[in-house]
């Protein structure tokens, strides 16, 4: 009799013992349960001004509204981690981690004096004993966030706004463009790369995390949770800006690629300074977008962050907070055991139904992102 209640015993408590895991490591379903549980907090969702259209049909013309709502969307999962093709996003490590792979040993694996075969979080000057101990270098990528392709389902109710930005597409995957990413070739040329108090992370010369420039895998950082942080903040500086010397794709061209020829057009429409507009009629959604600009640090106007992995938060922030009064600091309690680090890129968006053939203007309320 009593070899069952021992096994009950036993058995509860083998249940609450903790579980042996990778920490750092996370799926599709959890990015999805992670990004819901903080929609109240980061996507900051209002009604912000109205639209008219002109709506013609053959019994004449009329002018119609539409309500303009503003709101952040999960645009982008950022991931900074160690070892080349070991996204810890698992559905995206075992599907394009091979290709990264491939790409950097097949194609640049001759040129690179740093080996990629290797864990990321590499110090150099190894030999002699003389190391860089805060010298890390990490690889980053930028998906498209799970979520971001139902938003455009989401859109035709006119409450919120299509991503720009595919599910599961690869923006940028630091493997494919390894020999900028390791090399900081052309990144150091730039101004930013070479004065400092220029494009810092925090505020300069009080406290800084580092720098945007060089965007590269390098940081110098002796806190690992930031050093992931400058490598993220690099990674969606990149994607959300043309033209820029990476193997990438910049969302605001991905956006424009899947327009109808409608909505080419009514993109190019003067916007009374002699350029185009900052708006776009994604294809079937049935609404006008003002897109979000380029990602700007310290600044949430232009998008937060909300960390996935090892930590999950419920809320939203810019990195570069002062932490010097801060007795654990910002890392404290964020550091990965595997170094890989995750998080949602909330941006900012404005949109509105379309209601008729021609746009004709619209009015804000307020002032959005507040």
């Amino acid at each position: 009799m009593k070899a069952p209640c021992t096994f009950g015993f036993l058995l509860a408590a083998v249940l609450l013992l903790p579980i042996p895991g990778n920490t750092g490591t996370i799926t599709t379903p959890g990015i999805v349960a992670k990004t819901t549980a903080a929609a109240l907090s980061c996507m900051r969702w209002m009604p912000i001004g109205m639209c008219f259209w002109l709506r013609c049909s053959w019994s004449g013309c009329r002018v119609r509204t539409s309500i303009k709502v503003g709101h952040y969307n999960p645009d982008l999962v950022v991931s900074s981690y160690n070892e080349l093709g070991g996204n810890p996003w698992v559905e995206i490590r075992a599907t394009l981690g091979l290709a990264q792979k491939t790409a950097a040993t097949g194609l640049l694996g001759a040129l690179l004096p740093v080996p990629i075969d290797s864990a990321g979080n590499r110090t150099e000057g190894s030999a002699n004993k003389r190391d860089h101990k805060n010298l890390v270098f990490r690889e980053a990528d930028a998906i498209g966030h799970p979520l971001s392709s139902l938003s455009g389902i989401a859109a035709g109710v006119g409450m919120l706004c299509q991503s720009q930005t595919a599910s599961f597409f690869p923006y940028f995957m630091s493997g494919l463009d390894a020999l900028s990413w390791r090399q900081e070739v052309p990144e150091i040329f730039y101004p930013a790369s070479l004065l400092p108090g220029l494009r810092e992370i925090g505020t300069w010369p009080l406290q800084t995390w580092g720098s945007v420039h060089p965007r590269t895998g390098w940081t110098t950082q002796a806190e690992e949770p930031k050093a992931a942080a400058i490598n993220a903040q690099r990674a969606g500086d990149i994607v959300t800006r043309a033209g820029q010397p990476h193997v990438y794709v910049s969302l605001s061209s991905a956006s424009y690629m899947h327009n109808d020829i409608i909505s080419l057009i009514d993109n190019w429409v003067d916007d009374g300074l002699g350029g185009m507009t900052n708006q776009w009629f994604p294809s079937f959604s049935g609404q006008r977008v003002w897109p979000p600009g380029p990602l700007v640090e310290k600044d949430r106007s232009t998008g937060t962050w909300q960390m996935l992995v090892p930590r999950t938060e419920t809320s939203c922030n810019v990195f570069g907070n002062n932490d010097l009064a801060s007795l654990t600091g910002w890392g404290g309690g964020r550091v990965d055991s595997a170094g890989d680090y995750a998080w949602n890129l909330w941006r900012p968006y404005q949109c509105c139904r379309r209601r008729g053939q021609w746009f004709l203007f619209d009015i804000d309320w307020f002032s959005y992102p507040p």
